[in-house]
């Protein structure tokens, strides 16, 4: 990936955690883009009997339908795709806030962020996924372990610690904008996908392939 590639990674992991932040506080605690949050949750209330088991499954498979979608415009469109996927998000989360966030309006997101985990798809698989940090943290650990040891670049750990803060920073944006204006708060997510969509754009123009 090229620092272009890490800048635009950063900058819809921003976007992924504002979004997640909004769904989450709406939902009353459940994940739009984290699914192994979810996957626990659903597998708790499905032991002790709780309500939350439609709506889980629902975003779950939102997500999974989301994937299936951007993989197959990534086998059609080629090097096109990314642009096409971030926009397809755009378009998602903008069906999401006219439904504000009731009922299926909850899965399109959830579909919304399991489309831009495609994006930086490398060799079949999400090489940066965006929308969860787990692996992300594990890269950056790795990282700094072989920058102590010499076997790394010095800043090599860096494009992790980046990539894990945009989500924060992210999230933490889109609780205040929730609390200020509900549901409303998605079309500055709207507008930010639209503006990756033309930044990722003119890198391919600029850097084709």
């Amino acid at each position: 990936m090229t620092r272009n590639d890490w800048g635009l990674a950063t900058a819809m992991a921003g976007l992924a955690g504002y979004v997640d932040a909004i769904g989450f506080v709406r939902l009353g605690g459940l994940f739009v883009a984290f699914m192994s949050g979810n996957s626990t949750q659903l597998a708790v209330d499905a032991a002790d009997g709780g309500g939350w088991r439609t709506m889980t499954a629902a975003l779950i498979l939102g997500f999974v339908a989301g994937v299936m979608v951007a993989t197959i415009m990534v086998e059609r469109l080629g090097r096109r795709s990314p642009v096409v996927m971030i926009l397809l998000s755009a378009a998602l989360l903008a069906w999401a806030a006219l439904l504000m966030v009731e009922g299926p309006g909850a899965m399109l997101l959830a579909m919304a962020m399991g489309v831009l985990n495609v994006v930086f798809q490398r060799g079949g698989s999400a090489s940066v996924p965006v929308t969860y940090m787990t692996g992300t943290l594990v890269r950056l650990g790795q990282s700094l372990a072989h920058a102590l040891m010499g076997t790394a670049a010095p800043t090599a750990w860096l494009p992790y610690l980046l990539l894990w803060g945009g989500l924060v920073a992210g999230a933490s944006g889109g609780t205040l904008a929730y609390a200020a204006r509900g549901t409303d708060a998605l079309w500055p997510a709207v507008i930010a996908a639209a503006v990756l969509a033309a930044v990722a754009s003119r890198m391919r123009t600029v850097h084709p392939g």
